[in-house]
């Protein structure tokens, strides 16, 4: 048997990429690419995201982001509108064509989270995400 890490920084990134491998695993009706799908819903999040915030948020180099832009655009799924406030930027908005899209990532989305969260009951469960609310938030705050 494993010895338990009690690394939090380890613990959270190997959590994050067995979720992603299961969402890779598990697409089925979205021939979007991991990329494309956390792309899509972060657009949605943030609807008019500004394309270079958008870069940092997902830890992209603005370029990456263009390629994935692109990507979802010529699928129909998002699209650029001018920024009104800076002419040399871009905000992302969705299209109507996103919203079947969405829906499969989250069908997807709730089936690994039922997994990362058997076994614990409906409390415990919450106060694990309202844990992890409470890091993100510290860490964000932190960096401000």
């Amino acid at each position: 048997m494993k010895a338990k890490s009690h690394n939090l920084g380890f613990l959270v990134g190997d959590i994050s990429r067995l979720m992603r491998r299961a969402y890779r695993e598990r697409q089925q009706r979205s021939a979007l690419t991991v990329a494309q799908a956390r792309t899509l819903v972060h657009v949605a999040r943030r609807e008019g995201v500004r394309q270079i915030d958008l870069a940092e948020t997902l830890e992209v180099q603005p370029i990456t982001l263009a390629r994935l832009i692109d990507q979802l655009a010529q699928e129909g799924l998002v699209e650029r509108r001018p920024d009104p406030n800076d002419r040399r930027a871009y905000r992302v908005y969705l299209t109507r064509a996103a919203a079947p899209h969405l829906e499969a990532i989250e069908e997807v989305a709730a089936s690994i989270r039922s997994d990362a969260l058997r076994g614990l009951d409906g409390r415990e469960a919450a106060r694990v995400i309202d844990a992890l609310h409470r890091i993100h938030e510290n860490l964000a705050n932190a960096q401000s």
